[in-house]
């Protein structure tokens, strides 16, 4: 007897076949953010059969949906807001009526760079012959991973010689405080808020906080920042952090450090803080509309069942692994967020390429020592290699190099002088050893600082490369000047 199908049905058995007919793969990466969709391109493009596992039903992980390019549209689109409201006029641009808001339409401009951006991942893994398994990966053993399709159809067993796990990470909870995404919200709650809030409060200073902090300030809301540091910006150089909290005061940022919260409770439509100076242990009561929590994300390794594949924890959450990216066992490697290392997206990606290469020619290659960080706050805040705590620490003689925006032409023809570059030399042989930038593009211009880290160079080889003029890295290069002899516009 025959038994007809449904459209349906038809095509959950098509899918079905599909993964039955197509299960034993040389690499499957379970996850697909920036580390994962990234090592499962290098790993088609050196020759291997690979699959993606991915449960959220849009490639590009934490950074591209919820994280780095949401965040990036708001802080863009609101810095141009900010910009027409209050330095239109002084940059000669007669405004008629008033400059307003249209938060739907800002809302909906991050969501189409969003579906821009993750459909083009999807594109990639078609153009590089990638199986993109919509689903839900958890170990059966070493050697096997169920996959729990999330659009329909019966799970169904994958396997594979080699194994990447890129699960990425989560917003770290607050103890005692319940998130609900509505008033009391982490860094994706933050992304889709209904409306602007009249009273922000934020609980930590690091870069999620500060960049939606700028976001919102930008946009109307009273925005308190509450750090139990006792400075902003952990990594940062202190000059740097001092300088950005200086900056981000005049901007109208409320910033608490040395302040411990004590309880956020959400009563209607009001959430009620408690907080205690670190110091002299005051309390203080405060009140916000929507109170974000940021203090950092933690290893997500939920459903993955790791037991089954034998694979380790520290006490911290992290995935275990050996210096070549390896757990306890060689055919499994781990990358990005859930193992060690700073949570950053480009730092996962080069792990990626890194994990790809081991397992088709043996050998890859990650320098922690440069990994950039950049704060896309204006003016923005970047930095890599070590800085002046670090080396001091470490017992380094070294030599600084600084020069201010406020004498670079580009910056002034911009009206955009705020801050400095900062090189920190070897004080013998002026290898740079780190470089710190507060300004216009720092984000774009840490890369020069990056290539020279990677290739050695000495800050006489940057002063004497010939700099475009007039260019903001003319600064970059008055500072590497700077930390031998005397800058020349300065």
């Amino acid at each position: 007897m025959l038994r007809s199908f449904t459209s349906t049905q038809s095509s959950k058995l098509a899918q079905f076949v599909r993964y039955a007919s197509t299960k034993k793969y040389d690499v499957v990466v379970i996850g697909g953010g920036p580390g994962g969709y990234v090592a499962a391109i290098k790993a088609a493009q050196l020759g291997l059969n690979t699959a993606c596992i991915e449960k959220r039903g849009a490639l590009g992980g934490t950074c591209l949906n919820v994280g780095c390019i949401p965040s990036k549209s708001l802080l863009n689109n609101t810095h141009l807001l900010h910009t027409v409201q209050h330095e239109a006029r002084d940059r000669g641009i007669a405004i008629d009526g008033t400059v307003g808001v249209d938060f739907g339409k800002l809302m909906a401009a991050k969501e189409k760079s969003v579906k821009q951006l993750t459909g083009g991942v999807e594109m990639l893994f078609k153009k590089n012959k990638v199986d993109y398994l919509k689903g839900t990966g958890s170990f059966v053993d070493e050697k096997k991973v169920k996959v729990d399709p999330i659009e329909g159809g019966e799970p169904v067993e994958v396997e594979a010689e080699n194994f990447i796990v890129a699960t990425g990470s989560e917003p770290t909870p607050f103890p005692g405080i319940e998130v609900d995404e509505e008033r009391i919200v982490t860094s994706t709650g933050i992304l889709s808020l209904k409306e602007i809030p009249e009273r922000l409060a934020i609980i930590g200073g690091g870069i999620i906080g500060l960049e939606m902090a700028s976001v919102y300030a930008r946009l109307g809301s009273k925005v308190t920042v509450l750090e139990f540091q006792n400075s902003i910006g952990a990594g940062m150089d202190a000059e740097v952090s001092k300088t950005t909290q200086k900056l981000l005061s005049k901007q109208g940022l409320n910033i608490k450090t040395g302040t411990k919260v004590l309880s956020g409770k959400r009563e209607g439509d009001v959430v009620k803080i408690e907080v205690e100076d670190a110091k002299s242990g005051k309390k203080e009561d405060l009140e916000a509309d929507v109170l974000l929590v940021a203090v950092g994300r933690r290893p997500y390794t939920e459903g993955l069942n790791l037991e089954a594949a034998g694979l380790e924890k520290d006490n911290k959450g992290r995935l275990v692994i050996d210096d070549q990216l390896k757990s306890k066992h060689d055919h499994i490697r781990i990358i990005g967020d859930v193992t060690f290392g700073p949570m950053l997206a480009h730092k996962a990606e080069e792990e990626g390429i890194a994990a790809a290469e081991y397992i088709k020619n043996g050998h890859g290659h990650v320098n922690y020592a440069n990994i950039p960080s950049v704060m896309y706050t204006h003016p923005e805040v970047a930095w890599v290699g070590l800085n002046e705590e670090q080396l001091k620490e470490k017992g380094i003689k070294y030599k600084v190099g600084k020069f201010p925006f406020i004498a670079n032409s580009r910056a002034k023809t911009n009206l955009d002088t705020d801050g400095f570059v900062k090189i920190i030399a070897d004080a013998e042989t002026e290898r740079v050893l780190g470089a710190h930038i507060i300004g216009p593009n720092a984000g774009e211009m840490i890369a020069e600082a990056g290539l020279a880290l990677e290739y050695g160079a000495s800050t006489e080889d940057i002063a004497r490369t010939c700099h475009a003029h007039p260019t903001l890295s003319e600064a970059f290069k008055e500072a590497a000047l700077a930390t031998f002899d005397k800058p020349i516009n300065f």
